[in-house]
């Protein structure tokens, strides 16, 4: 396992604070926001959400940025697992990101990448873990569930393009696909239910 600092071009139960996804993106006029559809006004803290990929580079990443940056100025860390592309450390610098605070870590096996995740979930420092990981069983994804929970962290699973949602012990489900320069954003599974709309939201693409 390898832990890199992006410093050159090479994180809750009802009781904690949702992590609230940009203030700085829009909602199209004829869709509600995406925080009002989600329980909290915002991803939950402390527990794992799962977001699935119709295709890369869409935004996706530009999405989480502001809630990134918030929990950063808050004192937490940054940690990705296993990310697909090698994050370009001046564009999260631009986003706001505090790149000190910001870790990559790589893995050589699927098993150093789950024991880094469970790790970095439990950290009481690490305020958000995102992983790129394959999938796994039940008792595996309870294992980070309890991790993301004790630890109070927001954990995201990031399934590829073609990988498919299994984590049953996500609090939130997201699908998110570009739809005529925008992104759209399906809420799959949520306190309340799945919300039969998508939500349409502008986001630059360039990370």
């Amino acid at each position: 396992v390898t832990t890199t600092r992006a410093a050159a071009p090479s994180l809750m139960p009802d009781a904690l604070p949702a992590v609230t996804l940009p203030s700085v993106v829009k909602a199209a006029r004829s869709a509600p926001s995406f925080s009002a559809v989600v329980p909290g006004r915002g991803c939950p803290g402390g527990a794992l959400t799962e977001i699935v990929l119709e295709r890369e580079g869409i935004g996706e990443i530009r999405l989480t940025l502001p809630a990134l940056a918030r929990l950063q100025a808050q004192g937490h860390d940054v940690v990705w697992i296993a990310p697909p592309q090698v994050p370009y450390a001046p564009a999260l610098a631009a986003a706001g990101l505090d790149l000190a605070r910001f870790l990559v870590v790589h893995c050589r096996s699927p098993a150093d990448q789950l024991w880094a995740y469970e790790q970095a979930l439990r950290a009481p420092e690490c305020g958000a873990a995102f992983a790129w990981i394959g999938p796994h069983d039940d008792r595996t994804m309870r294992r980070l569930a309890v991790a993301a929970r004790e630890g109070r962290t927001w954990g995201v699973l990031w399934r590829r393009p073609g990988q498919r949602a299994i984590a049953a012990t996500a609090s939130l489900r997201l699908a998110l696909a570009p739809w005529e320069g925008r992104l759209a954003v399906r809420v799959l599974k949520r306190r309340g239910g799945e919300l039969a709309q998508p939500v349409f939201i502008d986001v630059d693409t360039g990370i």
